[in-house]
């Protein structure tokens, strides 16, 4: 029988990838006062999106994951929010068209302020401090005063998601969202782009399908699902103190609920089935996304499999595959398999970000064609294995940034000192990760052709 779990088992496990706190009596104290703050999500959200993803776990919808590698405290602000959504929304009206299904749209926003590091230090010349683990635990200016652990800033992360929820949930369900504004939701540096005609003709269409809607009486306003939308939110729970304070029981069901997002993910430095993320993760109710890259064997998935989704359910476990353009075809399949084999309910995603990760000019950056490259193995793959490819997690911004090479403005490693704007990893900008949706809707488009010629003989 499986150890009894509560929301404060996992301090009895092993834990990767912790901060060391110089005051553990003031982390006590913010933690104590985060417990008693209102919920940023409710239950009721989290069982919403669930049911969206079971949907597609059995083939009947995309998801769309992405967003930010790691939030900023300093870059805050309403411009930035509602230009990361017009830039979400258009690539979820292009899928939707290509896929034919219900786009289900979860952000890395509102929390996603923890990063993981591959080292605990970082080396500046002769200078050696602590890494920079996200706004929510140090600074990221090369100081050592910046690089002290402070948790009042778990404080200040908790209202900023708060902030941003606010606004998100004003966008997805005040109008902006709204069909009949799909060609407002072009943001102005991308008006010039090869991306640009594409996406008005994309909209004409759909501004036309709306116009005959209206001649038969099909509005916004007697139909609500033409002017709002679902909204998510999700990050990696890294920082598991955080978590815990922000852990409720709901009331209508007696379960517990992360309420800082409606979807958590583990990442793959800290997916040890005996460990404290996993063990936390795996009493709550939410939707969970699981990282898997290279050095994941098909039985120590199954394991976690059986840890985090024992019921089986669909819905509850996304697995985000994050290999590499060159190693994608000798580990994913092998993943397939045994899944497939056991019965396992799961929503299958590529994060073709992680693994795809070159220095260029002293810049960490990413290809395109190399992003690309993955995102099309995993589609066949999937395909010759008769599984669904059901997700994209990516890393993007509504900004005019040159953090990743390539894409149609062609962007060089010349390029990348024009505007690198991130606190950790490079981002797709608005014009790549729309580009992105398009290559992604042509190839769900051609899936569903391939399918009508099987069916018609």
């Amino acid at each position: 029988m499986a150890q009894t779990w509560t929301p404060n088992s996992w301090r009895q496990k092993p834990i990767q990838q912790v901060p060391d706190y110089p005051d553990l009596a003031v982390l006590d104290s913010v933690e104590a006062r985060l417990a008693k703050y209102p919920p940023l999500v409710f239950a009721g959200e989290a069982r919403r999106l669930k049911s969206a993803l079971a949907n597609v776990a059995e083939g009947r919808g995309f998801l769309l994951q992405g967003g930010d590698c790691a939030e900023s405290f300093a870059e805050h602000g309403a411009d930035t929010i509602r230009d990361f959504f017009r830039a979400f929304l258009q690539m979820a009206v292009v899928l939707t068209f290509g896929a034919q299904q219900p786009v289900v749209k979860v952000g890395r926003i509102a929390g996603q302020f923890a990063k993981p590091r591959s080292s605990g230090v970082e080396k500046q010349g002769d200078v050696t401090l602590p890494s920079y683990r996200g706004d929510i635990i140090n600074g990221i200016e090369f100081t050592e005063e910046a690089r002290v652990p402070n948790p009042e800033r778990q404080v200040m992360a908790y209202r900023q998601s708060a902030a941003t929820l606010n606004l998100l949930r004003a966008f997805a369900m005040g109008g902006y969202a709204n069909l009949e504004n799909v060609h407002q939701w072009m943001l102005g540096f991308v008006k010039d782009s090869p991306q640009a005609e594409r996406y008005r003709k994309l909209a004409d269409r759909i501004s036309e399908t709306m116009d005959f809607m209206k001649a038969i009486g099909i509005t916004a306003e007697n139909h609500p699902s033409l002017r709002e939308t679902d909204f998510f939110t999700s990050h990696e729970a890294l920082l598991l103190g955080y978590e815990q304070a922000l852990t409720r029981v709901d009331s209508t069901s007696g379960d517990w609920y992360a309420t800082s997002g409606h979807m958590i993910w583990i990442g793959d430095r800290t997916r040890q089935p005996d460990h404290a993320h996993i063990e936390y993760c795996r009493g709550i109710k939410n939707p969970l996304g699981l990282k898997c890259g290279p050095s994941l064997t098909a039985d120590g998935l199954l394991e976690l499999i059986d840890i985090l989704n024992p019921a089986n359910e669909a819905g509850r476990l996304t697995l985000i595959c994050r290999f590499g353009h060159d190693k994608v075809a000798e580990h994913l399949p092998r993943l397939i398999r045994a899944v497939e084999r056991e019965g396992k309910k799961v929503v299958w995603s590529c994060d073709p970000m992680h693994g795809n990760t070159i220095t260029l000019n002293n810049y960490k950056t990413r290809p395109f064609e190399r992003i690309l490259s993955e995102v099309e193995s995993f589609f066949q793959i999937h395909r010759a294995e008769g599984a669904h490819p059901g997700g994209i997690h990516i890393e993007m911004t509504g900004n005019d940034v040159t953090e990743c090479t390539g894409g149609a403005r062609a962007l060089s490693g010349d390029d990348l000192a024009d505007r690198y704007h991130t606190h950790c990893d490079p981002r797709l900008n608005a014009d790549q990760a729309l580009e992105l949706a398009f290559l992604l809707a042509e190839r769900m488009k051609g899936g569903r052709d391939e399918k009508k010629m099987v069916v018609n003989g």
